[in-house]
């Protein structure tokens, strides 16, 4: 049989399972991630489980997104997690370091290999040809205990670029066309290959690019080829031990391919307030521009600042615009520095801040009211920027830095000629932010620091035979993890405290939700298509499960977010019908019966006894995930099972 390159790295990491779509199968996980908005949760987690050392080949806690000390709690989350760390045997990322995606393309990232994190964004590192993917916080405290990743066998899709991109076409424009191609749902259930003779003009930071923004489709994982292009950076970074040549087969089969010819591209742009509202910039130029951010995990490498600093270099930022740069790594910082590139970014009235996630995941930065702000970054959800009203685009560094300049959108290709800027031959190493554990001798020594936002986590009931509450909330199609549990400055510092973080659950789509679901006691949702996507964060699984959801009744949901339902003991219904969807309303009383009967059937009838109408509802759950559900979550069932 021919391979494509994930089924070969699926196939060398199978622990059990078919390798049939829609079949779930086990992974065994080499690497794993966290950062501190999911981490702290994911760590206690993984203490409940009494594993005295994580059992992967690697595993690394980031502090990157909860930087903001505006108060005692992040500081305290980031002891917390670092202190766990050090005792379990993770690898520590100090604040300051850098994003985790770009730490860990820069570090750690090993082409071959299984790497999970309780980020949506890790399939950045798929850029480097790892089979890299976004997942909750228990899926990665389960695989640090040495545990399988289970997931439903993707599809194969397969993107083949020909030709090369023109001045001022970049990487992010064809994350943005493949996004105007599929939307925000076309790949949900598929890893996305990336090929043909286009890749080879693409730089390992590049096709980073390209595959962090796969979450934006929904996809499982995105991957390039690991080749001469991957090898060249490796040895940049003093990593080309750790280089493995890794493609697909020629006759490997794909189940949906797109051809995309690069020199046909335009410079994009994603308009309020999805990322896949996408128009040629050209057309929509002139509009007046308030806010220009460029940074995040998408745009923050050397290459893309370098780029930002040689087209900005002389001239000076618009006076109606503020402009801010933030490095994704202290090495891109340091490097920027020594160079002279973040002088001449100085010099024209930018602010630099922290090497941080920051204004992408709304800590600070947030435009002003009704303002527009043109973003590097990979989400424009309403509200998610900090300003409820703001309008934010996204687009590339050099469509960000052409705004910056001129004050208005401006198509990048009216500023002339493009610098020219090389990726250096070596990058500066500086691994001195990345703290290592203690010793297995040392760890039962080592006291785990908590303070007193730090709280215990929410746990499921076992599933019973029948299942009777109303509908406390019906919500539309493509509701994200932000619109059920926002991020932001003011509430992400709370990730650690569920009881207080529920006051804000679905506070964008109704703010009375919070209090009427606590008084209900126990409540269904019913959700439209792609329920939950976007972030990983698990907090949008388990803040309505403390609220009494039990049932989330929907069209279609994303993958992590299912994954993370199942995990918390909330069971996960699809409409078979999708015109019944019209049929329920908020306040409804529903009812279920013969729930295990109807769970190993595949099919689950909902009675509504406003009018008695019976709906049917699909619940295609592997055995495992019954078995999750019937146990009441993944803590319960893992208990169980090691009894």
């Amino acid at each position: 049989m021919e391979y494509t390159i994930a089924e070969k790295i699926i196939k060398k990491h199978l622990v059990f399972g078919k390798m049939k779509a829609g079949e779930e199968v086990a992974l065994k996980i080499d690497q794993t991630l966290t950062q501190d908005a999911t981490g702290t949760m994911a760590y206690l987690e993984f203490e409940t489980m009494g594993i005295p050392r994580v059992k992967t080949e690697l595993s690394v806690a980031y502090i990157d997104h909860n930087t903001l000390q505006s108060g005692f709690e992040n500081a305290d989350d980031h002891r917390f997690i670092q202190s766990m760390a050090k005792k379990y045997g993770l690898r520590f990322s100090r604040p300051g370091n850098g994003i985790c995606h770009q730490v860990h393309l820069e570090r750690f990232g090993i082409p071959g290999k299984t790497l999970i994190g309780s980020d949506s964004h890790t399939q950045t590192c798929g850029g480097l040809g790892m089979l890299a993917m976004g997942a909750g916080g228990l899926d990665v405290a389960v695989a640090m205990a040495g545990g399988a990743y289970h997931i439903t066998m993707p599809k194969m899709y397969k993107v083949n670029l020909t030709g090369v991109l023109n001045p001022f076409v970049t990487a992010k424009d064809i994350s943005l066309e493949i996004l105007r191609i599929l939307s925000v749902k076309g790949g949900v259930g598929a890893i996305i290959e990336w090929g043909g003779p286009g890749i080879k003009n693409l730089s390992v930071p590049e096709r980073a690019t390209i595959t962090n923004m796969g979450a934006e489709l929904g996809a499982t994982a995105s991957i390039f080829p690991s080749d001469e292009i991957t090898l060249e950076f490796m040895k940049a970074q003093g990593r080309e031990k750790d280089f493995v040549p890794l493609e697909s087969d020629v006759d490997a089969r794909y189940d949906r391919v797109i051809d995309i010819e690069l020199s046909e591209l335009k410079p994009k742009i994603a308009c309020p307030h999805s990322p896949d509202n996408i128009v040629d910039v050209e057309s929509i130029e002139g509009t007046k521009v308030d806010q220009v951010c460029i940074g995040s995990c998408t745009n923050s490498s050397l290459y893309d600042m370098l780029k930002v600093a040689a087209i900005i270099k002389g001239k000076t930022v618009n006076p109606d615009v503020s402009l801010s740069i933030s490095p994704g790594s202290k090495q891109v910082l340091s490097m920027m520095a020594e160079c002279g590139a973040l002088t001449d970014i100085l010099a024209s009235g930018a602010r630099v801040l922290e090497c941080a996630c920051g204004p992408c995941i709304g800590m600070g930065f947030s435009p002003n009211s009704q303002g527009v702000s043109l973003r590097t970054f990979n989400r424009n959800f309403e509200g998610r920027s900090g300003t409820k009203d703001g309008r934010v685009y996204l687009v590339s560094p050099e469509t960000a830095v052409a705004a910056a300049i001129t004050g208005v959108i401006t198509d990048p290709r009216k500023l002339g000629e493009p610098p020219e800027v090389k990726i250096p031959e070596k990058f500066k190493v500086d691994d001195s932010s990345v703290l290592l554990p203690a010793s297995e001798d040392e760890a039962s020594e080592v006291e785990i620091l908590r303070g007193p936002n730090i709280k215990a986590f929410p746990k499921g009931e076992p599933l019973k035979e029948t299942f009777k509450a109303k509908i406390s909330l019906k919500v539309s199609d493509n509701i994200t993890t932000d619109h059920i549990m926002p991020a932001g400055a003011k509430i992400l510092p709370y990730r650690s405290n569920i009881p207080y973080l529920s006051k804000y659950c679905f506070e964008v789509c109704d703010k009375d939700f919070a209090e009427r679901a606590k008084a209900e006691g126990r409540s269904i949702i019913i959700g439209g298509e792609n329920y939950g996507q976007g972030s990983s964060r698990e907090h949008a699984a388990l803040v309505p499960l403390y609220l009494g959801v039990r049932v989330v009744l929907a069209k279609s949901f994303a993958r992590i977010h299912e994954a993370n339902l199942i995990n918390a003991g909330i069971m996960p219904l699809t409409f078979k019908n999708m015109e019944d969807y019209d049929e329920l309303s908020q306040g409804d009383e529903l009812f279920i019966d013969n729930i295990f009967e109807g769970m190993e059937s595949g099919e689950i009838t909902v009675k509504n006894l406003e009018n008695s109408k019976k709906i049917k509802a699909a619940c295609n759950f592997s055995g495992r995930q019954r078995d999750i559900l019937k146990a009441g979550g993944l803590l319960s069932y893992v208990a169980t099972e090691a009894e």
